[in-house]
Protein backbone atom coordinates (compact mmCIF):
# COMPACT_ATOMS: atom_id res chain seq x y z
CA UNK A 1 0.00 0.00 0.00
CA UNK A 2 2.55 2.31 0.69
CA UNK A 3 3.90 1.95 -2.85
CA UNK A 4 0.91 2.59 -4.49
CA UNK A 5 0.95 5.99 -2.25
CA UNK A 6 3.92 7.27 -3.36
CA UNK A 7 3.16 5.95 -6.81
CA UNK A 8 0.14 8.08 -6.67
CA UNK A 9 2.04 10.98 -4.98
CA UNK A 10 4.78 11.27 -7.83
CA UNK A 11 2.37 10.76 -10.15
CA UNK A 12 0.54 14.42 -8.90
CA UNK A 13 3.54 16.16 -7.95
CA UNK A 14 5.99 15.96 -10.77
CA UNK A 15 4.83 13.12 -13.42
CA UNK A 16 2.81 15.61 -15.73
CA UNK A 17 2.98 19.37 -16.93
CA UNK A 18 1.62 21.91 -15.32
CA UNK A 19 0.24 24.74 -17.31
CA UNK A 20 0.13 28.16 -15.23
CA UNK A 21 -1.72 31.48 -16.72
CA UNK A 22 -0.28 34.58 -15.79
CA UNK A 23 -1.89 37.78 -16.20
CA UNK A 24 -0.27 41.11 -16.46
CA UNK A 25 -2.04 44.25 -16.44
CA UNK A 26 -0.60 47.36 -18.01
CA UNK A 27 -2.14 50.88 -17.10
CA UNK A 28 -0.94 53.07 -19.54
CA UNK A 29 -0.39 56.51 -17.69
CA UNK A 30 -0.38 60.23 -19.71
CA UNK A 31 0.98 62.87 -18.27
CA UNK A 32 -0.21 66.17 -19.51
CA UNK A 33 1.01 69.42 -19.15
CA UNK A 34 -0.84 72.63 -18.41
CA UNK A 35 0.60 75.69 -19.10
CA UNK A 36 -0.69 78.96 -17.79
CA UNK A 37 0.03 82.08 -19.26
CA UNK A 38 1.95 84.19 -16.97
CA UNK A 39 0.03 86.77 -15.03
CA UNK A 40 1.23 90.21 -14.99
CA UNK A 41 0.67 92.94 -12.72
CA UNK A 42 -0.24 96.26 -13.89
CA UNK A 43 0.46 99.53 -12.87
CA UNK A 44 -2.68 100.58 -11.79
CA UNK A 45 -1.90 98.18 -8.77
CA UNK A 46 1.45 98.28 -7.87
CA UNK A 47 3.44 101.02 -9.42
CA UNK A 48 3.68 104.43 -7.27
CA UNK A 49 3.42 107.51 -9.17
CA UNK A 50 6.86 108.71 -9.71
CA UNK A 51 7.46 112.54 -10.22
CA UNK A 52 8.51 112.52 -13.88
CA UNK A 53 5.92 111.21 -14.62
CA UNK A 54 3.08 113.75 -13.30
CA UNK A 55 2.28 117.59 -13.19
CA UNK A 56 0.99 119.38 -10.72
CA UNK A 57 -0.44 122.39 -8.92
CA UNK A 58 -0.56 124.29 -5.56
CA UNK A 59 -2.59 127.08 -5.55
CA UNK A 60 -4.84 128.95 -3.08
CA UNK A 61 -8.72 127.62 -2.37
CA UNK A 62 -10.83 130.58 -2.61
CA UNK A 63 -12.59 131.84 0.16
CA UNK A 64 -10.53 129.95 2.28
CA UNK A 65 -8.91 132.76 4.08
CA UNK A 66 -9.67 133.77 7.15
CA UNK A 67 -8.71 133.96 11.07
CA UNK A 68 -5.28 133.83 9.58
CA UNK A 69 -5.05 130.69 8.35
CA UNK A 70 -5.30 130.16 4.15
CA UNK A 71 -5.63 127.00 2.48
CA UNK A 72 -3.64 125.65 -0.56
CA UNK A 73 -4.54 123.01 -2.71
CA UNK A 74 -2.23 120.36 -4.12
CA UNK A 75 -3.41 118.58 -7.27
CA UNK A 76 -1.24 115.93 -8.88
CA UNK A 77 -2.06 114.54 -12.16
CA UNK A 78 -0.65 111.70 -14.11
CA UNK A 79 0.32 112.51 -17.40
CA UNK A 80 2.13 109.08 -17.97
CA UNK A 81 1.12 106.21 -20.46
CA UNK A 82 0.56 103.46 -17.69
CA UNK A 83 -1.55 104.05 -14.13
CA UNK A 84 -0.08 104.83 -10.89
CA UNK A 85 -1.13 105.40 -7.37
CA UNK A 86 -0.50 108.25 -4.93
CA UNK A 87 -1.79 107.65 -0.92
CA UNK A 88 -1.30 109.11 2.39
CA UNK A 89 -0.01 113.11 3.07
CA UNK A 90 2.25 114.43 0.73
CA UNK A 91 5.77 114.21 1.27
CA UNK A 92 6.59 118.17 0.26
CA UNK A 93 9.47 120.21 0.72
CA UNK A 94 8.76 124.39 0.53
CA UNK A 95 11.50 126.07 -2.16
CA UNK A 96 12.38 129.77 -2.51
CA UNK A 97 12.67 132.43 -5.29
CA UNK A 98 16.47 131.67 -5.17
CA UNK A 99 15.77 127.64 -5.49
CA UNK A 100 17.12 127.23 -1.56
CA UNK A 101 14.30 125.24 0.83
CA UNK A 102 12.36 126.68 3.04
CA UNK A 103 11.59 125.47 6.35
CA UNK A 104 8.58 122.89 5.99
CA UNK A 105 6.93 120.38 8.39
CA UNK A 106 4.23 118.59 7.31
CA UNK A 107 1.39 117.11 9.76
CA UNK A 108 -1.75 115.76 9.22
CA UNK A 109 -4.79 118.02 9.66
CA UNK A 110 -6.78 115.69 12.07
CA UNK A 111 -4.27 113.07 13.23
CA UNK A 112 -5.69 109.73 13.40
CA UNK A 113 -9.22 110.32 11.74
CA UNK A 114 -8.71 108.76 8.62
CA UNK A 115 -7.03 105.78 6.96
CA UNK A 116 -4.67 106.49 3.68
CA UNK A 117 -6.34 105.21 0.58
CA UNK A 118 -4.54 103.84 -2.52
CA UNK A 119 -5.75 106.18 -5.33
CA UNK A 120 -4.76 104.68 -9.11
CA UNK A 121 -4.44 107.25 -11.03
CA UNK A 122 -5.22 106.30 -14.74
CA UNK A 123 -3.66 108.53 -17.34
CA UNK A 124 -4.93 111.95 -17.33
CA UNK A 125 -6.82 111.01 -13.89
CA UNK A 126 -5.93 113.71 -10.53
CA UNK A 127 -5.53 113.54 -7.04
CA UNK A 128 -5.58 116.32 -4.36
CA UNK A 129 -4.67 116.94 -1.03
CA UNK A 130 -5.60 120.22 1.02
CA UNK A 131 -3.07 121.92 3.14
CA UNK A 132 -3.99 124.77 5.98
CA UNK A 133 -1.19 127.37 7.12
CA UNK A 134 -0.66 130.80 8.39
CA UNK A 135 0.96 133.19 5.83
CA UNK A 136 1.44 136.01 8.04
CA UNK A 137 0.86 135.12 12.08
CA UNK A 138 4.68 134.70 13.10
CA UNK A 139 5.37 131.60 15.05
CA UNK A 140 8.06 130.02 17.52
CA UNK A 141 11.00 129.93 15.67
CA UNK A 142 9.89 132.83 12.59
CA UNK A 143 11.15 136.46 12.14
CA UNK A 144 9.37 138.54 14.37
CA UNK A 145 9.42 141.79 12.07
CA UNK A 146 8.65 141.64 8.45
CA UNK A 147 7.44 137.99 6.73
CA UNK A 148 7.42 134.78 9.39
CA UNK A 149 9.23 133.30 6.85
CA UNK A 150 10.70 133.79 3.05
CA UNK A 151 8.05 133.75 0.51
CA UNK A 152 8.23 130.19 -1.29
CA UNK A 153 7.61 130.33 -4.95
CA UNK A 154 7.84 126.20 -5.63
CA UNK A 155 6.88 123.05 -3.78
CA UNK A 156 8.62 120.29 -4.26
CA UNK A 157 6.31 117.07 -3.95
CA UNK A 158 8.62 113.68 -3.48
CA UNK A 159 7.20 110.50 -5.11
CA UNK A 160 8.77 107.58 -5.74
CA UNK A 161 11.47 108.00 -8.58
CA UNK A 162 11.99 111.84 -9.45
CA UNK A 163 10.60 114.91 -7.26
CA UNK A 164 7.94 116.93 -8.86
CA UNK A 165 8.41 120.57 -8.58
CA UNK A 166 4.98 122.50 -8.63
CA UNK A 167 4.73 126.46 -8.60
CA UNK A 168 2.99 127.89 -5.86
CA UNK A 169 0.21 130.43 -6.55
CA UNK A 170 0.38 133.02 -5.56
CA UNK A 171 4.25 132.85 -3.96
CA UNK A 172 3.44 132.42 -0.15
CA UNK A 173 5.50 132.53 3.14
CA UNK A 174 4.47 129.56 5.52
CA UNK A 175 4.42 130.27 8.89
CA UNK A 176 5.46 128.26 12.33
CA UNK A 177 8.49 127.28 11.01
CA UNK A 178 6.88 126.33 7.25
CA UNK A 179 4.17 123.97 9.27
CA UNK A 180 1.13 122.69 6.34
CA UNK A 181 -1.07 121.18 7.97
CA UNK A 182 -2.06 118.46 5.08
CA UNK A 183 -4.87 116.08 4.74
CA UNK A 184 -4.74 112.75 2.91
CA UNK A 185 -5.02 112.45 -0.57
CA UNK A 186 -8.05 112.13 -2.37
CA UNK A 187 -9.45 111.59 -6.26
CA UNK A 188 -9.91 114.50 -7.65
Amino acid sequence: MLAGAAALLAAGCGGGTKTVTETTTVVKTTTVHVTTPATTTTSAAGNACTGDAMSGTFAVVPGSAGAGQISYRLTVTNTSPVACFVSGLPNVQLVGGNGADLPTHVVAEQPGTATAARIVLQPGDSASAEARFSPDVNGTGDATTGPCQPQASKLRVAFGGAPLDVPVSPPTSVCEQGQLRFKLFSAS
